[in-house]
């Protein structure tokens, strides 16, 4: 059984920046292609970025250049650094696999851009 735990969220200021870390249990974390995803109030949870075990990354179109997702397959986690943070971005961000099981999605953490 596969386990996440998001952490990292807050509020922050527009501009600002954040650090979102994802702990992964109970499986071979290396094998798998990891994934952020993010939903925001009153819209359909969506992929934001993507890492495979070896670290080629892929990035939604409205968060190319901002954000940047990496992992440490040592420590079963996976990272996502957003910079330059706007208010369009806040939501609740998910980590999973990709394709995500829905049996994986956790509590997720709040992130909030607002002045």
């Amino acid at each position: 059984q596969v386990q996440l735990v998001e952490s990292g969220g807050g509020l922050v200021q527009p501009g600002g920046s954040l650090r979102l870390s994802c702990v992964v249990s109970g499986s071979i974390f290396r094998i798998y292609r990891m994934g952020w995803y993010r939903q925001a109030p009153e819209k359909q949870r969506e992929l934001v970025a993507t890492i495979s075990g070896g670290g080629s990354t892929t990035y939604a179109d409205s968060v190319k250049g901002r954000f940047t997702i990496s992992r440490d397959n040592a420590k079963n986690t996976v990272y996502l650094q957003m910079n330059s943070l706007k208010p369009e971005h806040t939501a609740v961000y998910y980590c999973n696999t990709v394709p995500p099981a829905t049996s994986n999605w956790g509590q997720g953490t709040q992130v909030t851009v607002s002045l």
